[in-house]
């Protein structure tokens, strides 16, 4: 949440070829290039496809969409598949920034998960523009053990209360707070606190979600949607409001590391944002046939499951459950139940004129004037 988001935020760890400058294919070379979140592949995966199809994958990343937006808005990104979050994506469809996906050319679109695709037409009615790739929820990511030491051990990690009353948030500050650099995550998770609308376009709605965060402001040791994944890990900081996946992916670098630091995630009881994060192609794009190769490539229910286990994200796939590791599966921070996908909330779009008012507030929450 996506990211920002959901940022949500997440250094490519596998790619066939890393470059900045992206270029069309020639005669006798097949090329794919691909922009997508940083954290937010399997390693070999892309490899794998090169290997199987001999189309080249030339893969950039990003860590907010903000940065993806700016590149698609101002035309000729050089890139045939992105993966932009789904509040970007509907604004960006209204652009006119994408092409409508020829299905015919996705045969592997029939394992998408039916829960997943009705939520994205909320963002692309009909599912015209863009395929899921993986979703997940904000909340928190905490280190046991730290929280254990502060809390006392029966502490309970559940409610936004631990982030958003000073008074709790300021136990933390010793061992370093992270929030996402996203105010889309963070102001509609303030907003849901308040018992308000978490997609409210209301101007006084949105300065107290933020006079909400400001109160914080001085326990958070950095807003920052990427480098939380390897503080949270390497045990620098104890506390983050961040994307589940990521968290879960630093869970899983602590344990590899054997340092001792035992990672959780908790989606709290009042309820989180549901993000996804999908795979598009821009309207200008030089490689169609190559992109739609990728996109159908990526929808294998095996590949799918192969990011899901990586990732620690919720595949948009159905049909890899049957494959996913039933440990990432099993776990309903990674996969909810119903009870919690009740909870959860998803945001839309805002108008320019909101977008504006949010993006100020923001960045007078960060910089604390």
């Amino acid at each position: 949440m996506t990211t920002i988001g959901r940022s949500g935020f997440r250094l490519g760890l596998a790619a066939a070829v890393l470059m900045f400058w992206t270029a069309p294919a020639t005669a006798e070379e097949r090329v794919v290039n691909f922009y997508n979140w940083s954290n937010y592949m399997a390693p070999d995966v892309l490899e794998a496809f090169t290997r199987e199809t001999g189309i080249k994958v030339v893969y950039d990343t990003f860590d907010a969409n903000e940065t993806l937006e700016t590149r698609l808005m101002a035309g000729k990104s050089g890139y045939d598949v992105v993966v932009p979050t789904a509040y970007f994506l509907q604004r960006q469809i209204k652009a006119k920034i994408f092409q409508k996906l020829d299905k015919s050319k996705l045969p592997n679109l029939t394992n998408a998960w039916p829960m997943v695709t009705k939520n994205l037409a909320t963002y692309d009615p009909g599912n015209d523009y863009a395929a899921n790739y993986m979703w997940g929820t904000t909340g928190i990511g905490y280190n046991v053990a730290k929280l254990k030491a502060i809390l006392g051990p029966d502490a309970r990690i559940d409610s936004w209360d631990l982030v958003f009353k000073p008074e709790n948030l300021a136990k933390f500050r010793d061992c370093g707070v992270h929030m996402l650099d996203s105010a889309d995550d963070i102001f509609p998770a303030a907003l849901n606190y308040l018992g308000l609308d978490p997609n409210s376009t209301k101007q006084a709605d949105l300065e107290k979600a933020a006079d909400v965060v400001a109160k914080v402001r001085p326990s958070v040791r950095k807003f920052h949607s990427s480098e939380y994944l390897s503080a949270l890990a390497t045990g620098e900081i104890c506390f983050v409001v961040g994307w589940s996946g990521d968290i879960m992916q630093a869970r899983a670098r602590a344990a590899e590391s054997k340092n001792g630091v035992e990672i959780g995630y908790a989606i709290p009881k009042e309820g989180a944002q549901m993000f996804f994060d999908n795979l598009a192609i821009p309207a200008d794009a030089r490689n169609v046939r190559e992109a739609y190769e990728l996109i159908n490539y990526l929808y294998r229910p095996d590949v799918a499951a192969k990011n899901s286990d990586f990732l620690s994200y919720a595949s948009g796939n159905l049909a890899s459950q049957k494959l996913v590791d039933p440990k990432i599966l099993g776990d309903k921070s990674i996969y909810p139940d119903e009870a919690t996908l009740a909870k959860l909330f998803v945001i839309t779009a805002r108008d320019p004129a909101t977008q504006r008012i949010i993006n100020r507030l923001w960045t007078k929450v960060k910089t604390g004037r």
